[in-house]
């Protein structure tokens, strides 16, 4: 279906890829992975033609549909959200346009409708018909529902919703359309647990052909059957899935250092032949032979290791045997009008030392409020929340990255919380967060998200906290640096209460489970596997 061929994309000075090659075929599910920055975006804007090659070329099959969902909306204004999804439906959708007002003009009695607009009207109608016209809304209607948009926000405006909703309603776009190939770049990021379990139930019964992107390994892993590396200024293709090509990747590099080590080895020889009888007349035949045999001989380049963030936790103060014990407690928020909006009352719980807790619940179930509680970022409406002995907290939100300072530079945000440590510290500390060199230069103004986040993580660091309350930390990390943050949050021999849609990373991670539900809390006394058999239906 498509097909990129000896593919070579420049910007500036620096090589993305060359020699790029990979094929989409049909009902391929596809997982593209790869570092920030090596090109995973370029590849989709290749395909759809928002890019070209500087070398090589793309072949897309004539007349195949490809549904693009990245991580710019675009402008969304004049519609409701129903009618926002419907508008994807291309063809469909103006079909359906022109039905309705021809449908409206044979309701007037003074609407002078012909013969030939009875005719242009059945033509209409059987095209409507054969492209599924009217189960459209039925479809996007459920696919609404599913990513978390219920019947009550259906017809609310779309200059209404948030960025992130504004992202579910694109996305919701792009999958009525039912293209033959859907490109999408980390369709995870703004989703809760329920939506991304029923994408990956979505994903697994497309009919067409998938490339995505995610940061999510254990969404990946599920929907995947193939995996597409771009790093390295190459494209590589692995005929598994995302663990299969963990394993692989470490293989491949191990022969790839060994074909490397012979080449080397023959080289070192040849050209020690040629040192040696280079001055005699007798060899010159021999000479320029190897000369030129060595100058045609395609070196072996060995790929660098994926950079990703390397960091422990310092050593901490032990706390109390009791870290956080709440009774009780309820919480509403008062909303513009003076109405009181409640959002849990009666919650209950005892967080001991060395927990690792999943707290859980549906997206606006009040994970978040209940850890701005606890953290003593606001307060309580009812009930106690009282901390143990010696616990020094630590807390991370969505929104902590706020707090830095546009103008201040990587470094300098670090150093105002270290006045005392030594250039040399502050720039080791940094380099363990990914932020080597001049990139510990760069202002805050300029950082993606996933830099920023990785400043805060760091700002932490410097602190000697025993209780961690993280709200999705995992947000714009990507897979590796995830992976890095879950085996320091393993070893740390503190608390954490943590919220995360990452569902991987809580496998790996937690010992109990509080879920926010109703407005009431549920403990859960076992892992977040237990969890899970305790509550599917």
């Amino acid at each position: 279906m498509i097909n990129l061929s000896n593919v070579k994309v420049v910007y500036g000075k620096r090589i993305l890829f060359q020699n790029a090659n990979f094929l989409v075929r049909p009902a391929d599910k596809i997982g593209l992975v790869g570092p920030n920055g090596a090109g995973k975006t370029t590849v989709f804007r290749l395909i759809t033609g928002e890019e070209h090659p500087d070398e090589g070329e793309i072949l897309v099959n004539p007349g195949i549909v490809i549904g693009y969902f990245s991580q710019s909306v675009g402008e969304m204004s004049g519609h409701s959200a129903l009618q926002e999804v419907l508008a994807g439906a291309g063809k469909v959708y103006e079909l359906g346009k022109k039905l309705h007002e021809l449908e409206h003009r044979m309701a007037d009695p003074s609407g002078n409708f012909s013969d030939s607009d009875m005719e242009r009207y059945g033509k209409l109608q059987e095209e409507f018909l054969h492209l599924d016209g009217y189960e459209k809304e039925t479809h996007a209607q459920t696919i609404l529902t599913g990513l978390g948009i219920g019947p009550e926000r259906w017809e609310q405006a779309v200059e209404s919703f948030s960025g992130g909703w504004r992202m579910r309603i694109a996305l919701a776009r792009i999958l009525l359309l039912n293209p033959d190939v859907l490109l999408i770049d980390e369709p995870t990021n703004h989703l809760d647990i329920e939506s991304i379990i029923w994408l990956e139930s979505w994903l697994k019964s497309f009919k067409g052909a998938l490339v995505m992107t995610s940061h999510d390994r254990e969404f990946m892993t599920r929907i995947c059957t193939r995996t597409i590396e771009v790093a390295g200024e190459t494209i590589t293709t692995y005929s598994g899935d995302y663990d299969f090509y963990l394993r692989e990747r470490i293989l491949r590099r191990e022969q790839l250092l060994s074909s490397q080590k012979r080449q080397q080895a023959m080289l070192a020889k040849e050209e020690e032949f040629i040192a040696r009888f280079a001055a005699r007349a007798s060899h010159a035949a021999q000479v320029q032979s190897r000369v030129k045999t060595i100058e045609k001989i395609e070196r072996i380049v060995i790929p660098p290791d994926p950079k990703i963030i390397k960091f422990k936790f310092n050593p901490i103060r032990r706390s109390g045997d009791v870290v956080v014990d709440f009774k009780n407690l309820a919480k509403s928020w008062t909303l513009p009008d003076g109405k009181l909006l409640p959002v849990f009352s009666g919650v209950t719980g005892t967080v001991v030392r060395g927990n690792k807790i999943a707290l859980t619940g549906v997206n606006g179930a009040g994970k978040s409020t209940l850890l701005k509680v606890i953290s003593q970022q606001t307060e309580a409406t009812g009930g106690t929340c009282s901390l143990g002995a010696s616990v020094q907290m630590g807390y991370f939100s969505q929104y902590s990255c706020d707090v830095l300072k546009p103008d201040r530079t990587v470094f300098e945000e670090i150093q105002e919380r270290l006045p005392m440590a030594t250039v040399g510290f502050i720039k080791n500390l940094l380099g363990a967060f990914q932020f080597s060199g001049d990139d510990s230069d760069k202002k805050v103004s300029i950082l993606s998200g996933g830099e920023k986040t990785r400043v805060m993580l760091a700002c932490l660091l410097t602190q000697p906290i025993n209780f961690l309350i993280l709200d999705e930390p995992t947000n714009h990390l990507d897979i590796a640096s995830r992976e890095v943050l879950l085996e320091a949050l393993k070893d740390f021999q503190g608390t954490v209460i943590i919220v995360s849609h990452d569902r991987y990373f809580l496998h790996h991670l937690v010992n109990r489970v509080f879920e926010v539900d109703h407005g009431a809390l549920k403990v859960y006394e076992g892992d977040y596997d237990y969890y899970l058999r305790k509550t599917v239906n």
